[in-house]
């Protein structure tokens, strides 16, 4: 499919309306950049952070040869735990989920700030292991020959309320060990480490274990521990200090019980850059050591930045003298190396969604088609049972840069009253902008916050919906017919969700379930 001269002429206008709004945020050779895609390669042999200008939250990294493989929490969304490869930890794209959804029944309900916490993968014995926590129900781990699957069904290694982001280790006279740490707001405690011996095959923890570092006055709030051995040295990387304001400490011991000694690696320091940590420190084929970490960036979620990594007698320092860089050589230089930036676009042409979508729940598969109609994406109208942000069966995206616009050409074929489809934006509120159905005739419907809904025209069944957004998240919504593209007045402020950024996409509803329904079909979704 091809983008036709109004779709073209809609996209340059806009872009217009950005620039002279001040929204842009680079500059090449005095000419203005529009922000999407954020692309983290320079062409020169360098990189600028982010790495991944998205909510890739909790970032852990292995590396297999001459590939990276990077997977990331996921919490309430479903597919969860994505993977995505690389050649140079700079340019990064989605392979995989290793968890189709989550095993358990109360994740058919949209659950806030629960489900998958921060995971670990890992390559030992011929195969990829990723451990992953669910705070309210215990440590679990999925396992594959190969990181684009088929994935194991979810184990239960250890179930327990409270156990969080768990890191094996398989040490060199074949013992494995899995460290974790606790939740405060289901444990009561949230500076703790606890190492345990676990079965060679991660099927479950060997006794009790011992906690091996607490010292609250000095690093509250540590979690995210990450295991590795070097040199004789058992190292665990953890975060303290809290999301938005901590830093990145380094515990390291001659006996994996302890005790440990600690240094803090990377802090804010003079930067802009905030609570930079929990991440993975990782080797490339060179033998030179990085650490990729998130920074929390409120509406955008956790986004990932990377930091070359020396070290000083026995400490993996981070950075510039222990502050995070902005720019700096890659480190890997591959020639005629495409750049890349985690997927967007997605016309409808495969019979698979596109790796980027997630649903806001578990789901089903019965909730759309690619085949019915080729070429579009159909989705079945299910129920509003909930406010819209708890909504299962919408699909969505990360917002995948600081500014961005996206425009898709829907067409509702409704057959009850209250059918509707549009685009919407979410996060702890949401904005729906769409078509509704009210028995007789299509009205184009914008839904926000405390509105109960306003009517902006009655149009056919066919619209093309557009969304901008702004730098900070403001954002607004445009719609054409057949013609110019009129821009509806008001402005939201998108928000976070718990402990994830704002996402947009796509949603479908009705009133009754057991009511037979119609269906909304959507050409494409482009991004620019």
């Amino acid at each position: 499919m091809k983008i036709d001269e109004m779709n073209v002429g809609a996209i340059k206008s806009l872009k217009t309306l950005i620039a002279e709004a001040g929204h842009l945020n680079e500059k090449e050779g005095g000419e203005s950049i529009y922000a999407h895609p954020w692309l983290p390669d320079q062409g020169d042999g360098t990189y600028r952070n982010p790495v991944i200008c998205a909510d890739y939250s909790d970032p852990d990294v292995v590396r297999v040869g001459e590939d990276f493989y990077l997977v990331s929490s996921s919490f309430n969304c479903t597919p969860g735990l994505p993977i995505l490869h690389s050649k140079d930890l700079v340019n990064w794209t989605i392979i995989s989920h290793a968890l189709k959804n989550l095993p358990h029944p109360r994740y058919m309900e949209f659950q806030a700030g629960c489900g998958v916490w921060a995971p670990s993968i890992r390559f030992h014995a011929g195969k990829f292991w990723i451990f992953f926590p669910m705070p309210d129900e215990g440590i679990y781990l999925v396992t594959a020959s190969h990181p684009t699957g088929p994935w194991s069904e979810p184990h239960c290694v250890e179930a327990g309320r409270g156990l969080i982001d768990p890191c094996p280790l398989w040490d060199d006279d074949g013992k494995a060990y899995l460290v974790h740490a606790y939740a405060g707001s289901r444990a009561g405690i949230k500076h703790r480490l606890r190492v345990c011996q676990m079965a060679a095959d991660g099927s479950k923890l060997l006794g009790e274990g011992q906690i091996i570092f607490h010292e609250p006055e000095k690093h509250p709030t540590l979690e995210g521990p990450k295991f590795l051995k070097r040199d004789g040295w058992y190292y665990i990387l953890a975060p303290a200090g809290g999301v938005e304001t901590g830093w990145q400490v380094v515990l390291r011991s001659r006996n994996i019980y302890g005790p440990y000694e600690d240094k803090i690696v990377l802090a804010q320091g003079d930067t802009d850059i905030n609570g930079p940590h929990q991440g993975a420190l990782v080797d490339s084929p060179n033998s030179d050591w990085w650490f990729l970490h998130f920074q929390d960036a409120g509406i955008y979620g956790r986004i990932v930045h990377l930091q070359p990594v020396h070290w000083e007698n026995g400490w993996p320092l981070m950075g510039k003298d222990g502050e995070p860089m902005s720019r700096h050589v890659k480190p890997v230089n591959i020639p005629d190396l495409t750049m890349m930036a985690p997927q967007t676009n997605d016309e409808f042409a495969s019979p698979k969604l596109g790796l980027q979508w997630q649903w806001n729940a578990n789901h089903f598969d019965d909730w759309y088609s690619l085949t019915a109609r080729l070429g579009w994406l159909r989705l079945f109208p299910q129920e509003t049972v909930y406010s819209f942000p708890a909504q299962p069966n919408l699909l969505l995206q990360k917002f995948p840069a600081r500014s961005f616009g996206i425009e898709t050409v829907l067409e509702l074929n409704a057959r009850q009253l209250g059918e509707e489809a549009g685009l919407v934006v979410t996060g702890e509120t949401a904005v729906m902008f769409g078509l509704h159905f009210d028995g007789a005739k299509y009205n184009l419907v914008l839904r926000g916050n405390e509105e109960l809904g306003r009517h902006i025209a009655v149009i056919s069944h066919s619209v093309k919906l557009h969304l901008e957004v702004r730098a900070g998240g403001l954002f607004k919504f445009s719609y054409a017919t057949d013609g110019e593209f009129i821009s509806v007045a008001q402005t939201f402020q998108a928000t976070k969700g718990k402990w994830i950024g704002a996402k947009m996409g796509l949603y479908a509803t009705k009133n009754l379930q057991q009511i037979s329904s119609g269906w909304a079909d959507f050409d494409f979704l482009r991004f620019f």
